[in-house]
């Protein structure tokens, strides 16, 4: 029996752990997480030997290229070796940005504010 040619996209990001379930592969397609060579991938759209794939997902984008065409999902080592990972290194921290933070007494109080306000004033 020779090796499969191509399999549809949202199985192979799966096959090859880019996400956990065969279901959050067809969701990221579906909603245009997924890019095959450039072009916006739908969950059947066939992927083979050769093929760049990028998948966006809470962790950041991750590019890689297709060596191996998986029709089941396989273990850490060997799902490596059917990928070439093209993703760029996370910049440095300096670099990155920083999460926008309410200074202290701008806004509306938090729920530990407005109890300490209440002690304060008696109630």
């Amino acid at each position: 029996m020779s090796a499969p040619t191509e399999t549809r996209v949202d199985r192979w990001i799966w096959a090859v752990r880019l996400v956990k379930t065969r279901a959050q592969g067809t969701a990221a397609c579906r909603g245009g997480h997924v890019r095959v060579n450039g072009v916006r991938a739908k969950a059947a759209t066939p992927v083979r030997v050769g093929d760049e794939v990028r998948v966006t997902t809470e962790a950041g984008q991750r590019i890689v290229v297709v060596r191996e065409v998986l029709l089941k999902r396989v273990g850490a080592p060997v799902a490596a070796k059917a990928i070439e990972d093209r993703t760029p290194p996370p910049p440095p921290k300096e670099e990155r940005p920083t999460v926008p933070r309410r200074d202290r007494g701008a806004g509306r109080p938090t729920k530990r504010e407005r109890r300490q306000i209440e002690r304060l004033r008696g109630y």
